[in-house]
């Protein structure tokens, strides 16, 4: 007959035994130290001061008292080091790391995640819900390939629902990408959450909008006039207009109203003018009535009528204002297709 149990190597009370409370006792300091086993550390050399009771995980290599015991665990009791062989498969917390652990036959390892194909939540450092039920909290996340590629599918059920992704500033939107209730790919912007603005939209044939692309085309409507020598001729028919621009107060002098810029960037400016009179005269797209954009210049005093254009690039600022300025006395055709200005933002 054997005198110890087969898992926890317990000493048994053998018959005609003498002073059975010797061995008995000797179990049950074992059980004490291995069921619902918590081990202190793991590490080669015994603490200096060994707390009664306490286990010990014995790394590779150990000194000191623990010399030769590799690999097994070390508990404190009664004064002196007990040692005991794990068997595969038992478990224990580790109170340095707060990991629970399993010996797989050599080593103690992180109990491995469950095999399940389908959980209804699932919270990585948070807690999921019924809406987000797959939720993160991370520095960041990783999807890397597991062969040569990797997509990311978000799926829809039908046209009208989304498909996207949303990127917040303390919970409230600022950005979305995706298909948001169309098929067209958007992104989206917004300043506080509740108003959002289409930056740019794909469509299924492959053309590319900006749909708030700042641009505009404007004239001081349908009329002929001859500015004063000196002037300015601001604007008061947007005959195209996206994106911001606006009519601010009347130019300072002359006729009709600033046009008004809304984004900082660069812009593509071109004037157009259609002269109907006898005389030399130039045109200027000025900056905040001043700076000149471009100039369009006729020194022929001839009879005929000019139809002339110039384009440039400028940096404008919001709140910039652009007029036309005017030398000379010529006569102007004003009106869409005429003497007019366009705008877009590049």
């Amino acid at each position: 007959m054997s005198e110890e149990t087969t898992n926890l190597v317990l000493p048994y009370i053998m018959p005609s035994q003498a002073q059975k409370h010797i061995t008995h006792n000797e179990a049950l300091k074992r059980l004490d130290a291995l069921v619902q086993l918590v081990i202190q550390s793991a590490a080669t050399s015994p603490p200096v001061s060994p707390a009664e009771g306490q286990c010990h995980a014995v790394l590779a290599s150990p000194t000191g008292a623990w010399t030769g015991k590799a690999g097994r665990i070390a508990f404190f009791a009664d004064g002196a080091w007990v040692f005991v062989v794990p068997r595969q498969g038992w478990t224990a917390w580790f109170a340095d790391s707060g990991h629970q652990k399993v010996w797989d036959g050599t080593a103690w390892q992180d109990l491995p995640a469950p095999a399940i194909d389908a959980v209804a939540k699932l919270g990585i450092n948070a807690s999921a819900d019924t809406t987000n039920r797959l939720t993160v909290s991370a520095p960041a996340s990783l999807f890397n390939n597991a062969g040569n590629g990797h997509q990311i599918k978000i799926n829809k059920a039908a046209p009208g629902d989304t498909a996207s992704l949303l990127y917040q500033t303390g919970w409230s939107g600022r950005a979305e990408m995706g298909l948001a209730g169309a098929d067209d790919f958007e992104i989206k912007v917004s300043p506080d959450g509740s108003t959002w603005k289409s930056a740019l939209k794909a469509l299924g044939s492959g053309a590319v909008l900006f749909p708030n692309r700042p641009l505009v085309r404007a004239t001081y409507g349908e009329t002929s006039m001859t500015p004063t020598s000196g002037t300015l001729s601001g604007f008061n028919t947007l005959s195209l207009n996206q994106g911001g621009f606006s009519l601010g107060t009347a130019v300072p002098s002359g006729s009709g109203n600033r046009l008004v810029v809304p984004v900082t960037g660069f812009y593509m400016v071109t004037v157009n003018v259609s002269s109907t009179a006898a005389a030399s005269y130039s045109v200027s797209a000025v900056q905040n009535g001043s700076t000149s954009i471009l100039t369009i210049r006729d020194s022929d005093t001839g009879a005929q009528s000019y139809s002339q254009s110039s384009t440039a690039l400028a940096y404008l600022n919001a709140g910039d204002w652009v007029a036309l300025s005017h030398t000379g006395t010529a006569a102007f055709q004003f009106g869409y297709g005429k003497t007019e200005i366009l705008m877009a933002l590049m």
